[in-house]
């Protein structure tokens, strides 16, 4: 091995112990919570991000910057003994950069595949990871041609950017395909069409790799979506022992297959025969993994830091059943009002709540907030007094 490959493989192997320093790109809520995991371990940090007083620059020092702002990148390798993000939309050109200057053992490489459905669908394809019937859009005829091959209903994506069921388009008859190229086409992004698969349930996977190559996944989540956006986890999911298996086996092989260091969230349909298909991946920890931070022997954001850092990967054990309920700009006021108010109905229903807020400087309906974690004796019991208080059915 010459002396600097064995450099490189030193580099990418070696252990932080608590003490050191992480750098994030990004600041919002899953750094937020990534940091209070990390420094009640020992460790330090700092994040960059354009927006002032962000969520996670609350709890941490933070660089006020743009994140193609170089500069800015550099100072922030420099009070960093590692690197992280936690959001896929973080310039790759600067993480390459921070790669080259700094320990940033996700790598660039990572993040240029999932930032882009298309690239990360033929990684997917790459690794035997089964996904759904896609084509290339690239223009108004090449969409009509592969709606004719993929069959209605299918969903237009944005091949780039898109959250919260935004950049997308479900066209279920053909007159609707002019409408909705034209409404995502003028984003200038390209274009991917999907086949719509008919699906019995949404789940999703948590894995975490360590650089020396140690694979862990939380149990199964399953998901139910509001307009787009998560509303509710639940844990364990409903859904057969043996698809749960699979779906944890799929998580790591992929996890493995992409050389991930850190967490990777993977999400997936359940067909109504059984079957599983990957819907999309994130390189960080996921909303779809917060029921983790008390249900689980270990957190999600404290595994994303213990895979970063190359420590031993904590255990993954599901303490308690839990359903995690999303706090929406909606659902803010009412949330906060009964937060120190004693809910009688919560003894009737074996639930026990845990409140997480993100300290967002401006609520907005359909934006996320917050969340709740629902420790139950049974998942029915968390769900029915979701179902009974009146805080989610607004908007």
């Amino acid at each position: 091995m010459s002396k600097e490959l064995q450099s490189r493989h030193q580099m990418d192997t070696k252990t932080l112990l608590p003490g050191a320093t992480i750098g994030i790109l990004g600041g919002g809520q899953l750094g937020r919570m990534m940091a209070l995991a990390g420094t009640a371990m020992g460790y330090r940090f700092i994040t960059l991000d354009p927006t002032p007083g962000a969520p996670c620059g609350q709890v941490t020092p933070q660089i006020e910057a743009s994140y193609s702002d170089e500069a800015a990148a550099r100072n922030l390798a420099l009070a960093s003994d590692v690197i992280t993000y936690e959001f896929e939309n973080v310039d790759a050109d600067v993480a390459a950069l921070l790669e080259k200057e700094s320990y940033v053992p996700q790598g660039s490489t990572l993040l240029y595949t999932t930032q882009h459905r298309l690239r990360e669908k033929r990684a997917m394809e790459s690794a035997g990871i089964p996904v759904a019937p896609y084509r290339e859009i690239t223009d108004l005829p090449s969409l009509i041609k592969a709606a004719e091959e993929l069959g209605l209903p299918c969903v237009l994506k944005t091949a780039t950017g898109g959250y919260d069921g935004k950049g997308q388009a479900v066209i279920r008859s053909s007159e609707e395909l002019e409408a909705a190229y034209g409404e995502l086409a003028a984003s200038g992004r390209e274009l991917v069409l999907e086949k719509f698969i008919a699906f019995q349930a949404e789940i999703s996977v948590i894995a975490a790799r360590s650089p020396k190559g140690e694979v862990k996944s939380f149990p199964v989540s399953e998901n139910i979506h509001v307009d787009g956006i998560l509303h509710l986890s639940i844990v364990p999911a409903r859904v057969e022992e043996s698809i749960q298996r699979e779906a944890r086996k799929l998580a790591e092989k992929l996890a493995e297959s992409l050389n991930v260091a850190g967490l990777l969230a993977v999400e997936m349909f359940v067909t109504e025969d059984g079957g599983l298909y990957v819907n999309e991946v994130a390189p960080r920890p996921h909303n779809s993994g917060h029921y983790t931070m008390e249900a689980c022997a270990t957190s999600q954001f404290e595994q994303h830091v213990r895979a970063i850092c190359n420590l031993p990967l904590g255990d993954t054990t599901l303490l308690s059943p839990v359903v995690m309920v999303n706090v929406l700009g909606q659902h803010l006021e009412e949330v906060v009002k009964q937060a120190g108010v004693p809910d009688d109905a919560l003894d009737e229903y074996g639930a026990v709540p845990k409140l997480h807020l993100y300290g967002k400087n401006e609520s907005k309906t359909g934006r996320k907030m917050g969340h709740i974690n629902l420790l139950c004796k049974d998942v029915q019991h968390a769900l029915d007094w979701i179902e009974q208080t009146h805080i989610w059915r607004q908007g």
